[in-house]
């Protein structure tokens, strides 16, 4: 039985399903929808969803269209990146770092317009239904949440493109469509769906749009640097460029050198297993700066355990718990990490390889006194031998005692 509402904020693209759903929760729900849509960098125009909506019957009024570029770098991008977070050993969770802030904004939104619902595109079957909703019950449980995909019955293109025919809903057909399940935003762009559904099938060439194959990319190597504050790149050749700008010019850099392509088989949190392709040509680029600058400011103990929470972390983040209290635990350990992680990394750029070649930093904890193969005046070698004698002490009582027993 549906649970009655008088007001519905949609997370709404302009496109096929979010404009079906549009009409859809008019009619099921009889209930007044308001329109938001979100500018995270997807690198198409967010304007048309404007007029789409209009004709839809929405009032100008309950119209959203908000640039959440620079907030979602700063504030989503950036810390998972301080943690050099990875799922599975691979994907930079370029989608799942997304959904928390389109929650939060609906919600808000919800709040301002006095809408008591909220709703979404994600299907049954996916990981975003779980995004999207801990984030809309962790900030607002008393908000309907309604997931068309759960209840309705138009489960193909083919049905949806029926409805709208059927409903006067509008459907730009101007070019040939991809056959593949796509999402973008200026952390990464992610394929699923066509022939990517067989495993063993290689991804055609034509599907990527980010970047150049690595056979194609320059002969010639590119030197870029990146200057870090506690954490963050602040500086690309020198220049200081906002957390946008600056991912949206290293995946400039990125793609040209064909850097960032991602193929994997991943475990999504609902169970089943879902084969994906990923352009992150940027963020491939931060990460391996990020781990350059920690390698010579972290102290040795501090970045092994940072590195034994990043799954947990990342797992986190991945099933959609951005906003639960552990993630921000973590968040908080992590950040402290990072107070002295500052300087320049060197980086060369070639054929899909990001290269470093050198970092150096004012509170780099590498020591040359210490660590030369030269001689040395302050690291006395003997010192080693009662050193190992004491970490060996325990195989010395053992084999002791094995011997004595046998």
């Amino acid at each position: 039985m549906k649970k009655e509402v008088k007001k519905v904020v949609l997370a709404y693209s302009g496109g096929l399903d979010t404009s079906v759903i549009l009409k859809w929760l008019q009619d099921e729900y009889n209930c007044e929808v308001v329109t938001f849509t979100a500018d995270i960098g997807q690198g198409e125009e967010v304007e048309p969803a404007r007029q789409k909506a209009l004709e839809l019957g929405i009032k100008p009024e309950n119209i959203f269209i908000d640039d959440l570029r620079e907030e979602f770098v700063r504030d989503y991008v950036f810390p998972m990146f301080r943690a050099n977070a990875i799922y599975e050993g691979e994907y930079l969770l370029g989608t799942s770092i997304a959904r928390p802030l389109i929650a939060k904004r609906q919600v808000e939104i919800a709040h301002i317009t006095g809408a008591d619902g909220v709703s979404h595109g994600a299907t049954g079957k996916g990981n975003d239904q779980v995004r999207f909703e801990l984030g809309y019950l962790g900030q607002d449980s008393t908000l309907t949440v309604i997931a068309p995909w759960r209840e309705w019955d138009l489960n193909s293109r083919e049905k949806l493109l029926a409805y709208a025919e059927q409903h006067g809903i509008k459907i730009e057909k101007s070019g040939k469509k991809s056959p593949y399940s796509m999402d973008a935003n200026l952390l990464h762009i992610s394929y699923e769906g066509g022939i990517l559904e067989d495993p063993a099938a290689e991804p055609e060439e034509e599907m990527w749009r980010w970047s150049v194959s690595p056979e194609a990319a320059p002969d010639e190597a590119e030197y870029i640097e990146i200057g870090y504050q506690n954490g963050d790149p602040v500086t690309l050749n020198g220049e200081t460029l906002s957390p946008a700008t600056m991912l949206e010019a290293l995946n400039r850099l990125g793609g040209k050198h064909g850097i960032g392509r991602l193929d994997i088989v991943e475990n999504r949190y609902v169970g089943m297993k879902s084969r994906g392709c990923y352009e992150t040509p940027g963020g491939t680029i931060m990460l391996k700066a990020h781990r350059a600058i920690e390698s010579i400011t972290l102290d040795r103990e501090e970045a092994h355990l940072k590195d034994e929470l990043m799954p947990r972390y990342a797992k986190l983040i991945y099933n959609g718990f951005w906003f639960a209290p552990e993630r921000e635990m973590l968040q908080a350990a992590i950040d402290k990490t990072q107070e002295n992680v500052e300087g320049i990394v060197r980086l060369k750029l070639y054929k899909g390889n990001v290269i470093v070649v050198g970092r150096s930093s004012d509170q780099s904890l590498f020591n040359p006194e210490y660590c030369t193969f030269e001689e040395d005046a302050v690291y006395d070698q003997k010192d080693a031998n009662g050193f190992i004698k004491l970490n060996a002490l325990r195989f010395i009582i053992e084999g002791k005692a094995r011997k004595h027993q046998g």
